[in-house]
């Protein structure tokens, strides 16, 4: 089945996946829960697996073939400890190439150019590319990282919640919103945080952004705080000759008002996702295996 390859963006909120043909085509698509290796491991390669077999059965073809074709899976997580090997040891792929979030983020986006990449979405990521050499930063899970990220700003906007329900800090009809949502009761708001996986925390990233252009100060106060860990982290990885940036993500669009104009000045629109990252991997995968057989 030297043929047909799989190309895999393991999110934290889902997991897509891409079934191609030797001309990178993609034939079929198909979608699962998440996969956040570090806080699930064992539902993430269920859900990589469940991910492929649609893909498969959405392009036409028998969904046993998972055990048959190559894979490259991008997943956050893959660049802690053991975590890249202990998954691809454990899929069922006929190889499996296990690699960052943000190299198939900087693949998607810039193919095989020079510049830099910030992926939004449950959690966040940063990748650049010059001269051929690529390096990354942040991605370290929302608990000590992944600032700007959508279960960061859920996160944030809970302790905000709760600084204003205990008079420590100014509230705000946001603050007042969510803690009707739980009784007002801030019990009932830890007990959330600590039954929640990271895309819990991240579905409160819309209203944080929604209440942010109504200008409530809450929402406006965790919006800037995480524009300017944006900021810190672009300038961290930027190069005086850098031809562009690129934001991805499924808060990609939201935050890019918000963004230091010097940054604004050399934005450019990726020319794919990080399911299109995968896709491009996968497809050198399979080149590399043809070549090899040849």
């Amino acid at each position: 089945m030297g043929q047909f390859a799989i190309g895999i963006d393991g999110g934290g909120t889902s997991c897509r996946a891409a079934i191609i043909d030797g001309a990178g085509r993609v034939l079929g698509t198909g979608k699962a829960g998440a996969a956040n290796i570090l806080s699930d491991l064992e539902s993430s390669l269920i859900h990589i697996v469940a991910s492929a077999r649609h893909a498969l059965t959405d392009a036409g073809l028998d969904s046993d073939l998972v055990n048959r074709l190559p894979a490259v899976i991008g997943t956050a997580g893959a660049n802690v400890g053991n975590y890249g090997k202990r998954v691809e040891g454990a899929l069922p792929f006929a190889s499996t190439r296990v690699v960052t979030d943000a190299t198939i983020a900087l693949q998607g986006a810039l193919g095989d150019a020079d510049g830099v990449i910030g992926a939004f979405g449950t959690g966040s990521v940063y990748n650049a590319r010059r001269d051929g050499r690529s390096w990354g930063i942040g991605g370290w899970g929302f608990v000590i990282g992944d600032q700007a990220s959508g279960a960061r700003l859920g996160r944030d906007l809970l302790e905000r919640a709760l600084l204003a329900h205990d008079t420590v800090a100014t509230g705000s009809a946001l603050t007042k919103v969510v803690m009707d949502e739980y009784g007002n009761d801030p019990e009932r708001v830890v007990e959330f945080a600590h039954a929640s996986k990271p895309k819990d925390f991240a579905r409160y990233a819309p209203i944080v952004f929604e209440y942010a252009g109504m200008e409530d100060v809450v929402a406006v106060d965790i919006v800037r705080m995480a524009a300017d860990a944006i900021t810190k982290s672009l300038d961290a990885l930027l190069w005086p000759e850098c031809p562009s940036i690129c934001l991805l993500g499924g808060l990609a669009q939201a935050y890019r008002p918000w963004l230091d104009e010097r940054h604004k000045a050399i934005l450019a629109e990726p020319k794919g996702d990080v399911l299109r990252g995968a896709v491009e991997l996968a497809a050198k995968l399979l080149r590399g295996g043809e070549e090899n057989k040849a």
